[in-house]
């Protein structure tokens, strides 16, 4: 059972503070099952099951900051699918287009941590089924139902959030296709969070391999329809050569806002075309499960206050908002699980004061 708390039957559709979403987030929410530090998650003990999925963390994340949020995904109706109605509810994540599946199971991701805290994705609890099978519930997300729901939805909205993991389930895939196309039509920005999983297209993969051609083309649409890429320096070697922001910006038709993470070490930032790097933060990693949905969401935050930050004209700004991204992703990296440490506002505050 995962450790957040684990008891609902219905998830309330409102926002924090009662106000329409500002931010959409499509996509996974799942058990990261973490294995025991040098473990193997799927035969040793003791593990630690927690709440997850890069969408559903960067929703809880926005939350938790006070940005109105809404959360688009498919849960199956076990334990699971009850635990993230309680999370979502207790959180203020509206929930209105969230499906459930009365066949398929809620996923559980097995993932394998090093002494330092550092994670790879190992595969799944229960297997994959065959080649193009929806098995959980996350891979069976409905277009009919999705389209329905996101008219309202968009209407106020800023942002839609997606990562690249339904694009290795064709249901999945249809559906986040659908709400980029609904999305561009209403004028709300796409962010994009690369978000490579390999065991995720292909449950033998190795957890350190790159893309391959279809993967690549399966995400291009999305690399050029956004607005804000964030993605890891692997990832940005993988799909543009160059870990330099500024390079990666440069190679899409759109000039679009793009963030490299590397770990614990800098990150490289490219905003309307000013560019620059910025020292990660020092701290003890307990486990980087979510710390990069953390970095999103404080950016995806700080965007929603200051949205003339995409077209910037003076570095400081931007900077600044970088920081307090890079804030909230060491704060969850002092804590286990990718929800239970995201940090409020004052938190964030207190941990920059600290850092000057």
């Amino acid at each position: 059972m995962p450790s957040e708390p684990a008891a609902a039957t219905s998830p309330a559709p409102h926002s924090p503070l009662g106000l329409p979403p500002q931010v959409l987030c499509l996509g996974e929410a799942l058990v990261d099952r973490l294995g025991p530090p040098g473990g193997d998650p799927a035969t040793d003990l003791p593990c630690d099951d927690r709440l997850g999925g890069a969408p559903a963390n960067v929703a809880c994340g926005l939350a938790r900051l006070g940005t109105p949020v809404a959360y688009l995904g498919r849960l199956g109706r076990d334990a699971i699918g009850d635990a993230f109605a309680d999370l979502f509810a207790s959180r203020g994540v509206d929930t209105r287009a969230l499906q459930w599946d009365d066949h398929r199971p809620s996923r559980i991701v097995l993932v394998r941590r090093d002494a330092s805290g550092e994670r790879s994705f190992e595969g799944f609890a229960g297997g994959a089924g065959a080649a193009g099978e929806a098995v959980f519930a996350d891979q069976a997300l409905e277009s009919e139902g999705l389209s329905a729901a996101l008219g309202p939805l968009l209407a106020p909205a800023r942002w839609l959030l997606v990562g690249t993991i339904p694009l290795a389930s064709a249901a999945a895939a249809s559906a986040l296709q659908l709400a980029c196309r609904e999305a561009a039509a209403a004028g709300v920005a796409l962010a994009l969070d690369v978000n490579w999983r390999p065991t995720f297209w292909e449950a033998s993969a190795d957890p350190a391999s790159g893309p391959g051609p279809e993967a690549i083309a399966a995400m291009r649409p999305l690399l050029e329809q956004a607005a804000l890429i964030k993605c890891a320096r692997e990832e940005a070697e993988w799909l543009f050569g160059s870990a330099d922001a500024a390079a990666v910006s440069a190679a899409l038709p759109q000039r679009p806002a793009v963030v490299v993470s590397d770990g614990g070490s800098h990150l490289s930032w490219c905003f309307g075309g000013l560019s620059g790097d910025l020292p990660a933060f020092p701290v003890t990693v307990a486990d980087s499960t979510g710390a990069g949905d953390a970095f999103t969401a404080g950016l995806l935050h700080r965007l929603c206050a200051e949205p003339a930050l995409l077209a910037a004209a003076d570095p400081q700004p931007v900077v600044a908002a970088l920081r307090f991204a890079a804030a909230c992703g060491a704060l969850v990296c002092q804590g286990a699980g990718a929800i239970d440490p995201q940090p409020d506002p004052a938190q964030v505050e207190a941990f920059l004061v600290a850092q000057a």
